[in-house]
């Protein structure tokens, strides 16, 4: 999604590297082979997973030292392998089930990515490219107190986002903005054409820069309210799958609401991410799933679950 600039994934939807690297060279450093899928387009591609979060930003340097690069996505990985590492491999430690905890391997990534980015800083306004350049710094995804990204806890919904450099408004804060958003604005910045996608695409989020007011901002937070819709399923489901042990009129219906029996569409949870498409618009698939929880909520309601 942060690549095509859509809910609606596809392999036939450009990412946004793509557009770039038909007129500029692009990059991506990165010390996981995890995002392969995602590497498509870039001019010049380093995923090693044997390289530090250092190593990753001594390449990226290196890059920019001896390309004419216009579009750079550097990630980290040692903070995400970290933080899992806490919630599955941690069980006999101090810091089990706590990233915060005294001696958390995920503190000294998050740490060690601070510091790592001031470096890099460094680097840009030393070598003459900080006045020209805009610094976008975030995640791919959140993350929970206990380590990881479980998909219900709704702290792994929400990531850092700082936009920074020329052009750029200083000390304004938004309220809302997603990852969708990301590669629509990046061209927009760029001054080349939007992705074409779906109606499920991302907008450009103008209002980050200096010469737009932030004044009447609105944001239609889709994948805020599929994320809420996605976790009362997943709730309700479990509720229902319990109650079905003892009551196969509600197996019944569990199943018949999975098999599309009793509605027209299947409810668009994450793993039918690549099926959301064929709701046509992020709107209609809210609705559609939005028709499926209400009939769980009967059921529920009904049977005191």
């Amino acid at each position: 999604m942060l690549h095509q600039g859509s809910l609606f994934i596809s392999s036939e939807n450009k990412m946004v590297q793509e557009v770039v690297s038909t007129k500029h060279t692009s990059a991506f450093v990165v010390n996981t082979s995890a995002y392969r899928s995602v590497a498509r387009g870039f001019n010049t591609s380093i995923m090693d997973s044997n390289l530090s979060d250092k190593d990753v930003v001594n390449n990226a340097i290196m890059l920019l030292d001896n390309q004419d690069i216009r579009f750079m996505r550097i990630h980290l990985q040692s903070p995400g392998t970290n933080g899992e590492s806490v919630a599955l491999h941690s069980a006999d430690k101090s810091y089990s089930n706590n990233i915060w905890a005294p001696g958390s391997p995920y503190m000294d990534a998050i740490e060690s990515a601070d510091k790592l980015l001031g470096d890099f800083v460094s680097f840009l306004k030393e070598s003459g490219k900080w006045a020209n350049t805009i610094l976008i710094v975030t995640s791919d995804h959140g993350q929970s107190d206990n380590g990881w990204h479980p998909m219900l806890d709704e702290n792994s919904w929400i990531t850092p986002l700082l936009f920074v450099g020329k052009g750029i408004a200083r000390n304004r804060e938004l309220p809302y903005f997603e990852h969708t958003d990301l590669a629509p604005t990046i061209l927009w910045l760029l001054g080349m054409q939007p992705l074409k996608t779906e109606s499920g695409k991302g907008i450009i989020i103008r209002e980050i820069k200096e010469e737009y007011s932030s004044g009447g901002f609105y944001h239609p937070r889709f994948i805020k309210k599929i994320n809420q819709q996605i976790k009362e399923y997943s709730i309700l489901l479990a509720k229902l799958t319990l109650a079905s042990d003892k009551n196969f009129a509600i197996a019944n219906v569990v199943a018949s609401l999975e098999n599309q029996n009793l509605t027209p569409e299947p409810f668009y949870h994450q793993d039918r991410i690549m099926e959301w498409h064929n709701a046509g618009s992020a709107e209609h698939l809210i609705e559609a799933n939005e028709l499926i929880l209400n009939r769980m909520r009967e059921l529920v309601k009904k049977n005191s679950l």
